[in-house]
């Protein structure tokens, strides 16, 4: 049963997210806090029964995303299920919900990234319907 997260869930939303990113779930609390109010920013659980096994974080994106035409554009900011319930339908059920509210709120293409060389993500992407637009590598120089 996928049900939208409300303030109390958060935590449990924090700890799954440090799973997938480099920062603690202190910080990503502290992080998804700012943006559990927004309009523009949802974020849903996955749970079988009364255990939480997955999330998805969709945000609207007005600024360019690459491959789309339209704006604003449905964003996949991030997902998650937990390792011993993939491959069991959540994650499919989450990106339903994301792409679900993205359309309520007048999208007409929804989008995500994943980094170049994270292959499980570039499979999970394909399987899930999206289609590779581009890949770009990134560059940066100090400059003090």
């Amino acid at each position: 049963m996928v049900k939208k997260v409300k303030l109390d869930e958060l935590h449990i939303v924090a700890e799954m997210a440090s799973r997938v990113y480099s920062s603690s779930k202190e910080e990503l609390y502290d992080e998804l806090k700012e943006s559990i109010d927004k309009k523009d920013t949802i974020f849903f659980l996955n749970y079988s029964e009364d255990i939480p096994v997955g999330f998805a974080q969709c945000k609207l994106r007005y600024d360019y995303v690459e491959g789309t035409k339209t704006s604003p554009v449905g964003y996949l900011e991030g997902i998650f299920v937990k390792q011993e319930y993939r491959k069991k339908g959540y994650a499919k059920e989450l990106i339903a919900e994301c792409e679900q509210w993205a359309k309520e709120h007048g999208c007409m293409e929804f989008a995500s990234d994943c980094e170049l060389d994270n292959s499980a993500s570039i499979s999970f992407h394909i399987k899930s319907g999206f289609t590779e637009v581009n890949r770009i590598v990134c560059f940066k120089k100090n400059l003090m």
